[in-house]
């Protein structure tokens, strides 16, 4: 059971790492994973990870899943 629930906490531990990353500091919008994570996270996080990403990329087409319509 400890062992189970340390595994599952790593994972979402990573998973987050790697999402917040991608909106925070990522090089490009257009990051495969980070879209993906982006993607399926609850309407408030993803609202917040989309601003991120539009006010360091004001120029580039919004990556998907941040485009109004699209999840």
């Amino acid at each position: 059971m400890c062992v189970a629930l340390a595994i599952a906490l790593a994972g979402i531990g990573t998973i987050g790492w790697r999402w917040y990353s991608y909106v925070t500091a990522g090089p490009s919008p257009y990051d495969e994973v980070g879209i993906e994570v982006n993607r399926r996270l609850p309407e408030p996080m993803r609202a917040w990870g989309c601003m991120r990403i539009k006010e360091r990329f004001p120029r580039a087409v919004p990556p998907y899943g941040c485009q109004p319509g699209q999840v």
